[in-house]
């Protein structure tokens, strides 16, 4: 068993606040993040926010599964490039995840396409932040190049 920890620190109200977040491993180190970079940061360059680290947890954690899985279903990827797609939805005031769309470009030598997808889903339904995130719609979009 380990332990990972996040730190949050927020000031001032929801709308006009501000935060920082700070990562356990040090890559995040008083990352300022409000309102703003949440909700209206269209391109997200004005900071971070939590759905964009939960969607860099995501195809982390599937990527690796998913290498894991086909090694040792003797196929070792070459490469497995993985984006994740917060989608959030409001009802009002309330904020949601409505789903999140894991996207796949892999080269695997030697699988064939039946096995590759088998394995994909496995490793969608398998690694830890899927099993965390189950409440949620998961969807994939896998393709071998």
């Amino acid at each position: 068993m380990f332990k990972r920890t996040s730190t949050a620190n927020w000031q001032g109200t929801g709308l006009e606040g501000r935060g920082t977040l700070t990562l356990q491993s040090g890559v995040l180190q008083d990352q300022p993040y409000s309102f703003k970079t949440r909700f209206q940061s269209e391109d997200g360059k004005a900071g971070t926010n939590p759905e964009e680290l939960l969607a860099a947890s995501h195809a982390g954690c599937f990527a690796m599964a998913l290498s894991f899985m086909l090694t040792g279903a003797g196929h070792p990827p070459e490469a497995l490039d993985v984006s994740a797609v917060v989608t959030m939805k409001s009802e009002g005031v309330h904020w949601s995840v409505a789903g999140i769309e894991l996207k796949l470009k892999a080269k695997v030598p030697g699988v064939d396409a039946a096995k590759f997808q088998e394995l994909a889903e496995q490793a969608k339904t398998g690694c830890p932040i899927s099993k965390a995130l189950s409440a949620v719609p998961i969807s994939l979009d896998a393709k071998l190049v």
